[in-house]
């Protein structure tokens, strides 16, 4: 469900295409569209709710965030598989090549 959220926001703030973050993210163009439709949708309605809209700093601030979010669940994912790799057993020689 996150994934979706973020794939959807990179749309949404960042002004990106549909087809771009969709190639990126090898995911159907389709679905990404659904995803940014629903999202849309969601803020909306958050928005409805809301007594005032964010701030053109708030929202900087808020793209600002959801990037840093990205990259560190980037590293996080990478960092996960090194670890998954070092628990599996000791690096041979070959490996290193």
């Amino acid at each position: 469900m996150e994934f979706r959220i973020e794939a959807a926001h990179r749309v949404i703030d960042i002004g990106r295409s549909v087809r771009e973050v969709a190639n990126e993210l090898s995911v159907l163009e389709n679905s990404l569209s659904k995803w940014v439709r629903d999202e849309r949708r969601r803020l909306d309605a958050v928005a409805g709710t809301s007594d005032e809209p964010l701030s053109p700093a708030e929202r900087a601030e808020l793209i600002r965030l959801r990037r840093q979010v990205a990259e560190q669940e980037k590293d996080l994912a990478f960092l996960g598989k090194v670890a998954a790799r070092f628990a599996s057993g000791p690096i041979k020689q070959s490996d290193l090549r």
